[in-house]
């Protein structure tokens, strides 16, 4: 149940922020986000065909990150890290996660990011933060 009530929360937060958008685009949107990052590599080719299946005609849209995809970038630099596409949707997946989620927990190898991922995060918001109210926020990390 808990993964049911988190995709509904995370599609209610999409509809809030993208109200002329297709709901169906919408639903697909929350359920990829939610439960993407909880896969293994070797499960997220099934996850794809079953999403897929069960939306056969709507396709997926892309996230629009606004002024945090910059601040993303100057996060890396300053922590002299490499903006790997991989590592860098890793970290866009932990925004999405922590935005539905009461807690969460990083799991992984020693070695894999865990800890860079979310300083890379908590800089990168913590620098657009001052400049916005939370609606400006809100619509900037997910228009």
């Amino acid at each position: 149940m808990r993964a049911v009530k988190s995709t509904i929360a995370a599609a209610g937060i999409l509809k809030r922020n993208n109200i002329q958008g297709d709901e169906s685009e919408i639903v697909l949107k929350a359920l990829i986000d939610i439960n993407l990052p909880k896969f293994l590599e070797q499960d997220i080719s099934l996850f794809q065909n079953i999403i897929s299946d069960l939306f056969p005609k709507t396709k997926k849209p892309e996230n629009q990150f606004g002024l945090l995809t910059a601040s993303i970038n100057e996060s890396l630099k300053e922590l002299f890290l490499s903006p790997i596409p991989g590592f860098v949707k890793k970290v866009y997946q932990l925004l999405d996660t922590m935005e539905v989620r009461h807690g969460i927990m990083l799991v992984g190898p020693t070695g894999s990011g865990k800890t860079s991922n979310f300083n890379v995060l908590k800089l990168a918001i913590s620098r657009i933060a001052p400049t916005m109210t939370d609606n400006e926020e809100q619509k900037q990390l997910n228009p």
